[in-house]
């Protein structure tokens, strides 16, 4: 089969786009690439990328035809909706002429925003082939638990664009079952709907200390890492509170690797609340080494907001955290913390309750560490049996020759 993919961000924005990607050419497909400049998650666009300059790459043996976007900027919700509607306008306008290939299918793959389902119906309705959409993140909940957008009348103008893009696809793939009471409500016929849940890259596996290499050293200590984007739907300030309270615990470390739109705010609050000496901002660092650190770190952390729409998501990282053999904290509601627990894989606690979140940490850093080496034993071994990568994208290449076969 040759997929059109299309999708806002994409290598070198690490997203696990560019993972299925690699699964889909290891068995055979030609896929070739729709999307914008990168500029996830610095705000900025890459080096060499510009608004008008380079618009084709090769990806292994891909093609990748970029589009010019607006970037999201840092801080504001005017750029970041400049963001959003310069990708779904501009590749709705450029992808006929850029995109001129024999195609047997358009796949999507959609983290936020939604709007990215619009350049991909245009190719549909062009090429009248089927339409795979894969729902990372719900719209327009997931605008209104960020503070994205509170306007009920524009949150119902959203709520319209989604049942449309919807109603457009063949098939709607789900990264958490529990999407699925959701899209049923849009009209959506359950039939319509697949579960097909994120899985971590190849990379990422369990590693012995002496196997990690790390670029610098971390602290002595007892060692929480956090690795991923800084954002609002993190719910930093929680982990900032919890930190707070076990300072007094002068060999628990909290490290935090990543950028984002919060990134600034950490740092200050870091200085502010006295925690330079608990607390590290280590950055953005390539994907490719967080299992380095991982296998130094005594245990890693996820946090969402508390939000309806979050207790329905599995925030992709546990995903790499699992496959990495480490014990885990969560700062979750519903299906995330039900998978970890599930799983045997660490310990869980609410969202938004800094208390609850530094008695989880206690609670690990007071067990043993053959214990703990448990923990993460048994997270690798859930991992193997409902998230391999080889047995998703099985999955996934069945459900695209039912459809290419009847199409």
């Amino acid at each position: 089969m040759h997929i059109l993919v299309v999708t806002q961000y994409f290598w070198p924005e690490n997203f696990k786009i560019n993972d299925l990607v690699i699964g889909l050419l290891d068995k055979g497909h030609k896929v070739t690439i729709l999307t914008g400049k990168p500029n996830y998650p610095s705000g900025k666009f890459e080096a060499g990328y510009s608004f008008w300059g380079k618009s084709h790459d090769k990806y292994y043996e891909c093609d990748v035809f970029r589009v010019p976007i607006i970037p999201r900027g840092k801080g504001t919700s005017i750029y970041l909706f400049a963001n959003f509607i310069s990708f779904a306008l501009l590749a709705s306008l450029f992808a006929p002429f850029l995109c001129r290939g024999k195609y047997d299918m358009v796949f999507v793959y959609e983290p936020s925003p939604i709007t990215v389902g619009l350049p991909a119906i245009v190719m549909k309705k062009l090429i009248k082939k089927p339409l795979f959409f894969w729902v990372q993140d719900l719209w327009p909940e997931s605008l209104s638990a960020t503070g994205a957008l509170n306007s009920p009348r524009l949150l119902s103008v959203v709520g319209h664009v989604v049942k449309y893009i919807y109603k457009q696809c063949d098939l709607i793939l789900i990264q958490s079952s529990k999407f699925r009471s959701s899209i049923e409500k849009l009209n959506v016929p359950r039939e319509k709907i697949e579960y097909f849940p994120n899985w971590a890259e190849s990379y990422y596996m369990p590693l012995s200390t002496s196997e990690a290499e790390l670029p610098r050293a971390l602290p002595e200590g007892f060692n929480i890492v956090f690795a991923g984007n800084l954002g609002a739907a993190q719910d930093l300030p929680t982990i900032i509170d919890a930190a707070h309270s076990l300072k007094v615990h002068s060999d628990i470390n909290w490290i935090m690797i990543g950028d984002g739109r919060m990134k600034s705010w950490l740092e200050k609050q870091i200085v502010e609340q006295g925690l330079e000496q608990t607390m590290y901002v280590l950055g953005k660092h390539p994907a490719e080494t967080m299992p380095h650190y991982f296998a130094h770190a005594d245990a890693l952390l996820v946090t969402l907001k508390k939000s309806s729409i979050f207790a329905l998501t599995i925030p992709s990282k546990l995903q790499s955290y699992l496959a990495c053999g480490r014990p885990i904290i969560s700062a979750l509601d519903g299906e995330g913390n039900r998978i970890l627990e599930e799983a045997g894989a660490g310990v869980s606690c609410p969202s938004e309750d800094a208390q609850a979140l530094a008695t989880a940490v206690l609670q690990l850093y007071e067990m043993n560490a053959e214990a703990r080496e448990e923990l993460g034993r048994k997270g690798k071994h859930y991992y193997d049996q409902n998230f391999d990568r080889p047995m998703l994208v099985n999955r996934l290449e069945a459900w695209m020759e039912q459809f290419t076969h009847t199409s």
